[in-house]
């Protein structure tokens, strides 16, 4: 009887530990829920804000896959980003100067880690970790937006951030906040509000008519080899 009363005891433990098992969430499988959420977007839009010390710009966001990208800033004024898969175009209004670039698909902004691919590179090239447990905290000090932060360390001396933290809201998966720190300890902040996603947006909304008074420079960041 005793020993009958031991292994259905011990049945019973074992039972409880697969089902407490069951219910830990890691950090890479936090992460990689978040990129399963954002393969499911075929376009993204959403208000950004960007903060490097302290300069802060403001605008509106516009991807579709695979790798269209788009800012229209509102602040600095009339200022442009596009990048259509293979050509960066900067446009900066206080210089009147069109800047282009030749870029392969695998360099990345920090608003183009808010995508399937980013968050794919990500994954391939970060260890992840909770800051502080899958548990949701508050996004700022004194914050009553909820988020689960994740702590991106890189695992090759080749990425251009040396961490990356992304703050997820926990009930849609979607990235509120990334926030990267260079290898020059500098930190740059991107901020996304008022998402909306697969909008059936189309590829003209990332044809750039540039001003016809601007002045153009071509390979201003590099000579793409790759």
């Amino acid at each position: 009887m005793k020993k009958q009363f031991f292994f259905v005891s011990f049945q019973l433990i074992v039972l409880l530990y697969c089902l407490n098992a069951q219910q830990i969430v890691t950090a890479e499988n936090f992460l990689g829920k978040v990129s399963d959420r954002y393969a499911q977007f075929n376009d993204y839009e959403a208000r950004i804000t960007v903060r490097s010390g302290n300069a802060e710009m403001y605008g509106t966001v516009v991807h579709m896959r695979p790798n269209f990208l788009r800012i229209d800033f509102s602040s600095p004024a009339e200022q442009v980003i596009v990048f259509n898969g293979d050509m960066l175009t900067v446009y900066l209004p206080e210089y009147r100067a069109i800047l282009n670039q030749s870029v392969s698909s695998n360099r990345s902004s920090g608003a183009s880690l808010a995508t399937a691919q980013g968050l794919s590179l990500l994954r391939r090239n970060f260890a992840a970790a909770f800051i502080t447990g899958p548990d949701p905290v508050p996004l700022d000090e004194n914050s009553r937006e909820k988020v689960v932060k994740l702590r991106l360390t890189r695992r090759y001396g080749s990425e251009g951030f040396r961490e990356i933290i992304l703050s997820v809201d926990p009930a849609s998966s979607l990235i509120r906040r990334i926030q990267g720190t260079t290898i020059a300890n500098g930190v740059i902040q991107f901020d996304f509000s008022d998402i909306k996603t697969n909008q059936g947006i189309s590829e003209r909304r990332f044809l750039y008519d540039s001003p016809a008074s601007a002045n153009i420079y071509n390979n201003f960041l590099f000579r793409d080899t790759e």
